[in-house]
């Protein structure tokens, strides 16, 4: 190993003993205190808004310098809106009830002594991210407020900003009286840094990634810590035969174009034959007309072609594809089992919409679909911490053990037993 690679691993190996340090202390502090930094964070965001957009500047010039996607300097930039959702994240959090302590459930045993299960942090968790300076922000109040230290590790293309956000972490915590190391940011682009945070599973309880498969593919294949993750958003609508058809356009030209970069957007569209012929050319102008192209199967291709609607073939391949950007691919099914069972086989188990005023057939949707998050008449968009009213959210999952969905702060908690006594003894 160079001497490099060792001073960096030893960097973080340090920044590792401190969180876990940090969070024996934070696991036991007052809601107030906490609620105390993450307000104080908010104020310090919005008193340092030109200072922030200089430093995102500096990212964006690098990011088109190096070829970035037009998508991907999308999630870089930090606006005025973004800065504002921030700061009003972090005002949700500190008004929402601290998971930690809360009592889950009483047992009272035969012998007469109390075992009683409570909700408690997880310990130090490590988030690793792509592109998107927000994530800081949110990442680092949830884990507060939840008692949890957090190790934050940015892409290379947000450095600036990030290193900028995560002084005024530090600088809140201290002004709360807070262990300044209960939240570090890793301040190294370095892939020797990762490698080497993926490896401390005696300090870090949990690992969760945050950004393209590539990434989340790679943290779970080297890490050997728990990691909570998903690795794609193909989000599908189907729209039933019993669908209203301007409904039907509304929520699927939003799914689609509200924000296509990003993971609840959606990438299938299903239309059941029976309204084929109606409903598919009304949504499909009201796409095109915000750029989306359409990528079709050979029934949906026929029918837009008669209304004289431009639209590329679909593949097998195009049916599991991750388009994040202006792209869908549209397919005729001829019954709910049949889109269902689209679903479940091409999907990611993220987040999926039936479009229908038959409640028995939604009822069947919303049971069948094996996803973290099911909708009926309800744009994908919404599987959001923030929507969910949960604040922030520290990262949507598609795990099954032990979170699913947007993870807020009872997500990142986990519980242990506090057994009550008075002498008692096991015969």
């Amino acid at each position: 190993m160079s001497t490099e690679a060792t001073d960096i691993a030893t960097l973080v190996k340090n920044i590792a003993l401190e969180a876990r340090a940090a969070s024996l202390t934070l696991a036991n502090v007052p809601s107030e205190q906490k609620n105390r930094a993450i307000l104080r964070l908010a104020e310090l965001i919005e008193e340092n808004v030109p200072f922030l957009q200089s430093e995102n500047t500096k990212d964006l010039a690098a990011g088109e310098t190096a070829g970035l996607t037009g998508a991907m300097l999308n999630r870089l930039q930090l606006n005025e809106k973004r800065i504002a959702g921030m700061v009003e994240g972090a005002r949700q959090v500190a008004a929402l009830p601290d998971p930690v302590g809360e009592s889950l459930d009483t047992y009272k045993h035969p012998q007469d002594f109390t075992i009683e299960k409570v909700r408690v942090p997880i310990g130090v968790i490590g988030i690793i991210y792509e592109s998107r300076p927000n994530v800081t922000v949110d990442c680092a109040i949830l884990c507060l407020k939840s008692g949890n230290a957090s190790i934050l590790r940015g892409g290379k293309e947000a450095f600036h900003t990030n290193t900028a956000l995560a002084a005024l972490v530090s600088r809140a915590l201290e002004e709360a009286g807070l262990p300044s190391k209960a939240v570090q940011f890793i301040p190294t682009t370095d892939r020797a840094a990762l490698n080497t945070l993926l490896k401390l599973n005696e300090q870090i309880q949990c690992i969760i990634p945050r950004g393209g498969e590539g990434l989340i593919r790679f943290v779970s294949e080297n890490s050997t810590i728990p990691v909570i993750k998903h690795y794609d958003g193909i989000c599908t609508l189907y729209v039933d035969k019993a669908a209203d058809a301007a409904m039907a356009e509304s929520i699927v030209v939003n799914a689609k174009t509200q924000y296509p970069s990003v993971c609840n957007a959606a990438e299938n569209l299903l239309v059941h034959r029976e309204v084929l012929a109606f409903h598919l050319p009304q949504i499909a102008r009201g796409l095109v007309a915000k750029g989306v192209t359409l990528k079709a199967d050979p029934e949906a291709a026929a029918t837009l072609e008669a209304a004289g609607i431009d639209c590329e073939p679909a593949t097998e391949e195009d049916w599991s594809t991750e388009y994040l950007d202006l792209t869908i691919s549209i397919k005729v099914v001829g019954s709910n089992e049949e889109a269902m069972s689209f679903i479940n086989k091409y999907g990611s188990s993220h987040s999926d919409a039936i479009i229908t005023a038959d409640p028995e057939t939604a009822a069947e949707f919303l049971n069948g679909v094996d996803s973290s998050t099911v909708y009926w008449n309800v744009s994908t968009r919404f599987t959001d911490g923030f929507e969910f009213g949960l604040g922030a959210e520290i990262g949507i999952s598609t795990d099954r053990l032990h979170a699913r969905g947007p993870m807020g702060l009872r997500e990142l908690c986990s519980y242990k037993y506090k057994v009550v006594g008075n002498g008692q003894i096991r015969s």
